[in-house]
Formats: structure tokens, sequence, C-alpha cells
């Protein structure tokens, strides 16, 4: 099971939200992601939510790369 520190990655806006609100919420809703930086994954990505951004395959490959390098 999968466990986070909802405090430390979250907007103080979104701390108490549940995690389906949270997923549902635009990428600003993460801590250190800007309204603009979130435009902008939208207008390269089709990004609108934290859930869309959790699903794109590019996060999947970089994820992947990272552990393989890590595994050696």
């Amino acid at each position: 099971m999968a466990s986070i520190d909802l405090d430390k990655v979250l907007d103080k806006a979104w701390a108490d939200k549940s995690v389906p609100e949270v997923l549902a919420a635009p990428v600003s809703a993460l801590k250190g992601v800007s309204d603009r930086q979130g435009d902008l994954l939208k207008e390269a990505f089709g990004i609108k939510t934290v859930a869309d951004l959790a699903e794109l395959k590019y996060v999947g490959w970089a994820q992947a790369l990272a552990a393989l390098d890590a595994a050696k």
C-alpha cells in the first residue's frame, strides 16, 4: 500500500481534501506548481488535473528509466 505525506506535496488550500478531490484538482494543487505552469502543461500535453498528470505516459516512461538506473 502506498502512502504519502499530503502536507508535503499539496498546496495549503488542498491539504485537507480527500484523495479523489485532489486527483480531480488542477495540477496547481501540487506544492510548487503555479497556475502558469498548469496552463503550460494543459497547452503542451492536455493535462488539466492531478490525475491527468499521473496518467501521462511520459511520466511513466521517465519513472521506469529512473528505476532501471537505480537498480544497477
